[in-house]
């Protein structure tokens, strides 16, 4: 009697199933890393939903300038922002993706760093009620840059209450984003190091990302580009 195929074998000779395209893609990195700008460019080259992320938060002034309370009113503000418009994306029935220039799980990054030890015992009641049924992506592609080019892209094109974060600040920020990655399992991921390249300026160097994108991601994988020489 011949033996039952496993299903691990199925998937593997389906080629439908092997190269089936993620439909919840998402596009993350520290401030000024180029996630806006490559969620763009992905969303109309896939015809995707694209999922924003909040940029009017009104207590953000108050916590570039450490006023007391300002990181609490600051990061709660984020969670429900970000929680909702996931939802809203995700509950829309669409024939193409959903690109999201946020992972909801960053927000736990920030709150870390930013909240108390009482905060975040507040805080993290609410993200476990209101992350509980929102999926996990497919694909997620990490922009990562040395702190230093983060400093130099800032300096360069930080708005008026950017200018306000310290260096210092940039470095924990670039460091929790490594400690979370390092770890992250959830979905397939994609590292890509933009120390060396600058696809928002450079069109050769966005083709060469683009042609990087094309190609499918199981489970965590590196690219590092080559800049042009300067």
């Amino acid at each position: 009697m011949a033996a039952h195929e496993s299903s691990s074998a199925k998937r593997a000779r389906d080629p439908q199933r092997a190269v089936q395209a993620p439909r919840f893609i998402v596009i993350e990195g520290p401030l000024r890393v180029g996630k806006t700008t490559l969620a763009k460019i992905l969303a109309e080259k896939l015809h995707a939903r694209r999922v924003y992320d909040c940029e009017d938060n009104p207590f953000l002034a108050e916590f570039y300038k450490e006023k007391p309370g300002a990181a609490l009113r600051a990061q709660m503000y984020f969670l429900m922002e970000r929680q909702k418009r996931l939802r809203e994306a995700l509950a829309v029935e669409s024939p193409g993706p959903v690109i999201s220039d946020f992972l909801l799980e960053k927000d736990r990054i920030f709150a870390n760093l930013n909240l108390d030890d009482e905060e975040l015992k507040l805080y993290e009641r609410y993200y476990e009620l209101l992350s509980a049924d929102i999926p996990e992506p497919d694909l997620v592609i990490y922009l990562q840059a040395k702190p230093e080019v983060l400093r130099a892209r800032i300096a360069k094109k930080a708005s008026r209450d950017e200018t306000q974060i310290s260096l210092e600040y940039i470095e924990e920020v670039a460091r929790a984003y490594e400690h979370f990655f390092y770890r992250y399992a959830a979905s397939d991921l994609l590292v890509i190091n933009t120390s060396d390249i600058d696809f928002v300026e450079r069109s050769e160097d966005l083709q060469q990302l683009l042609r990087r994108l094309q190609d499918p991601v199981k489970g965590t994988q590196y690219y590092l580009p080559l800049g042009k020489a300067e």
